[in-house]
């Protein structure tokens, strides 16, 4: 929790403008998700693609707690009422959710209390970051060899891009990108230049592309690209004391918003009136 508090403050946000705290520390989150959780269908819940991926890769660890997890990431929203809210493409159903179980709520209580979440972007596309192995989105569940850190070292970093799954034999032109190709052309558009991209997509067009030589820029770029946000997560990490101070400060300010929302739903519930 602490890496990502740090990767946090080291890429911009100011504790001062923002309300950052470990969810753990807002014991109200959990109070609201056993509510929303009453109201939860299961078959809704099973119909959730992160919980019908998770549930075919690892059928031994499928629990209560998996099952849930949309109502949960809702109960993080709509416990401060949030009404923008800034994820990638790939959370696009757990905010439908989010809305559902909302505007249930409302309806089953009679009132308009909470607010339909909206998928928030600066340029009003949601990003989905592809994984290394050509199966999606950048994934830790899918391992160490899916995903690319903040903090990356260097060598580890360009290790793990040369071994990202790409195509083997002849290419004949014209032919389409496969989706693992696919997945490394989109890792350069977050990082290399539209002249970089422009090359190696003629290249793949033509059927001369080499994935080897993509592969190494892509791995140079994405080394300039995570270089400097590497340095300040490790000097971030390095104040344990300042990151526990935002911790706390930021605590502090969500209760005060979390109480209220709890307080004003146990009314609506008629939770605990005697």
């Amino acid at each position: 929790m602490k890496r990502v508090l740090a990767e946090y403050i080291a890429l911009g946000l100011d504790p001062e403008k923002c309300t950052i705290y470990f969810q753990s520390d807002v014991p109200e989150t959990a109070e609201l998700y056993l509510f929303l959780n009453m109201n939860a269908y299961l078959g809704e819940l099973e119909r959730v693609t992160s919980f019908k991926d998770k549930a075919r890769t690892q059928p031994n660890n499928i629990n209560a707690g998996l099952l849930t997890y949309p109502v949960l990431m809702a109960a993080d929203i709509l416990l401060h009422r949030g009404v923008k809210v800034p994820v990638g493409k790939d959370q696009e159903q757990h905010l439908e959710m989010a809305r559902t179980f909302a505007n249930r709520f409302n309806r089953l209580y009679n009132n308009e209390y909470f607010p339909e979440p909206q998928a928030f972007s600066f340029d009003q596309n949601l990003v989905k970051v592809p994984g290394l192995t050509g199966t999606g989105k950048m994934s830790k569940s899918a391992g160490e060899a899916d995903t690319i850190y903040l903090d990356e070292e260097a060598t580890v970093l360009n290790k793990k891009i040369m071994r990202a799954v790409s195509d083997s034999g002849p290419l004949e032109p014209g032919s389409p990108k496969s989706a693992p190709v696919q997945n490394l052309f989109d890792l350069m558009s977050l990082v290399c230049t539209a002249d970089t991209i422009q090359f190696f997509d003629d290249s793949h067009k033509a059927g001369t592309i080499r994935y080897g030589d993509l592969k190494k820029q892509l791995a140079a770029d994405m080394e300039t690209f995570i270089a400097p946000l590497r340095d300040k997560i490790h000097t971030t990490m390095g104040d344990e004391k300042r990151l526990m101070e935002i911790a706390q400060f930021g605590a502090e300010k969500a209760r005060i918003s979390a109480q209220k929302t709890i307080r004003e739903v146990r009314e609506i519930i008629g939770f605990g009136n005697r």
